[in-house]
This record gives C-alpha cells, structure tokens and sequence, in this order.
C-alpha cells in the first residue's frame, strides 16, 4: 500500500509534480532541482518535467522518502535524513548525493536491506 505522500505528489498517469512536491517539502523548485542534481528549468517547464530523466530523479527522491517516513516520523524529517545524513556504506555520501550522481537505485536497494534487518 503506497503512502499519502507517494500518492499525492505523483499524478493519476504516475507523473511527479515538481510543484506538489516541493510544497510538500516546503522548499522552492530551485531547492528542488538542486536536491535532485537538475536544472531549475527541469523542474519548472513543461516540456522538461515530463522528460524521463527528470520523472526518474523525481521518482527516486519521493520513493527514497517514502521508505524513510516511517521511522524519521515525517515526510520533513525524512527529506532531513535525504540532504543530510552520511551513510557509510557508501563512503559517507548521503542519499542526495547518490542521486545527484544518478544513482538513486542503490539507495533505494540499501534502504530495503535495512528494512529487511540488513547492516548499514
């Protein structure tokens, strides 16, 4: 069962709205495109919203958040956790830098090994 906050920031057709989400997050959609390692114009023009890299990277951020909502306690802590926790299996880098990188699927199977008792 997906959460409110997966359900909410992605459209009928399953499209994340840059717009949703950075208010869920209450940051800007520069904020926004920085966290996801895009251009301001990535999460702001049409055309470029719908793109599959930018739908991807957008995907990444709200599943990796999703995961982590329920033992941060809030989609704010989570998104906390996102910017600003290292992680040492992958050299201290944090969820955002990995998918800045592009990288995001690795989080995403690091944050379903914890779920499942895996070691960080």
């Amino acid at each position: 069962m997906a959460s409110a906050f997966l359900t909410d920031v992605a459209g009928r057709e399953g499209a994340v709205s840059p717009e949703v989400l950075s208010g869920r997050l209450r940051i800007s959609k520069g904020e926004l495109a920085l966290a996801l390692g895009l251009s301001r114009d990535s999460v702001s023009k049409r055309d470029r919203i719908g793109s599959p890299a930018t739908q991807r990277r957008l995907r990444d951020v709200i599943e990796i958040i999703n995961r982590v909502i329920p033992w941060a306690g809030s989609e704010l802590a989570a998104f906390a956790w996102y910017r600003s926790q290292p992680i040492p299996s992958f050299g201290d880098l944090t969820a955002e830098d990995l998918v800045v990188a592009g990288r995001g699927e690795v989080v995403k199977r690091y944050l379903s090994r914890i779920a499942e008792g895996g070691f960080a």
